[in-house]
């Protein structure tokens, strides 16, 4: 099986793909830099890098990328600078779930093709009408309005929702939604939840990205774990109480 990336060298992406590798899949990466990709990932005949821009590449020659690829994941996101977080491009993670998927539709696959997309939790499933407090709606509203990056998680997994559905014939999606984002050095257990179990914004819980990827690697792996959660935004918390060892 062959992933596709894109986000690989970001704090997320890196646990996924290496993952993935441990999986004993093949991954291709979409990456800019490809000089701060770790050394073993350049050295190993299982990893494709391709240097470019997301936004940069065509939706042609991205249907290229894809074509022998049964699974896409994207862990991408803004970082948390001013430009990051106020400049361009402000629909990064929409703009690329857009391509993604018409690449995907333009390969006509005989198979569905597996997409990943890493969102949030302080993102609603809309399907689910979750049902959020008066105090956390008037926040989520001044963030869409203050800060980007929110409303370009909500089109994202809209856009999935909506545009791509329950019964596309060309592909299948899961939006991973995590809490507030630790670094963890191992995996540890994890619970997933249909809908937040908390307040994103007033009692939030803790999800290390090193659990997140993994949880995207199962899902691409297991063919049971991916029908489970297909079609539906999950929830990923680190399980309290739990004491590394």
């Amino acid at each position: 099986m062959t992933t596709l990336v894109v986000g690989a060298s970001g704090a997320t992406g890196r646990h996924l793909v290496n993952h993935l590798l441990n999986l004993g899949q093949k991954v291709k990466v979409v990456v800019r830099s490809p000089g701060k990709l770790p050394e073993t990932w350049k050295k190993n005949e299982q990893i494709s890098i391709i240097e470019a821009s997301v936004l940069d590449i065509s939706e042609g020659k991205m249907a290229e990328y894809i074509k022998d690829c049964q699974s896409v994941a994207s862990c991408l996101g803004h970082n948390l600078t001013w430009k990051g977080i106020y400049g361009q491009p402000r629909k990064l993670v929409r703009d690329a779930v857009d391509l993604l998927c018409r690449a995907i539709k333009r390969t006509n696959p005989g198979e569905p093709v597996k997409f990943v997309l890493m969102n949030t939790a302080g993102n609603s499933n809309r399907d689910l009408n979750e049902r959020i407090s008066k105090g956390q709606r008037l926040i989520i509203g001044l963030l869409r309005l203050l800060l980007p990056p929110h409303p370009d998680n909500e089109k994202a997994a809209d856009y999935l929702r909506v545009q791509v559905g329950q019964k596309d014939p060309a592909m299948e999606w899961v939006a991973v939604r995590p809490d507030s984002l630790t670094d963890e050095d191992q995996v540890t257990p994890y619970e997933l939840h249909a809908s937040p179990t908390r307040s994103a914004l007033f009692n939030p819980g803790k999800t290390s990205r090193i659990n997140v990827g993994h949880f995207m690697a199962q899902l691409l792996a297991d063919q049971d774990l991916w029908n489970q959660w297909k079609g539906q935004m999950p929830v990923i918390y680190n399980k309290q109480n739990h004491k590394q060892a």
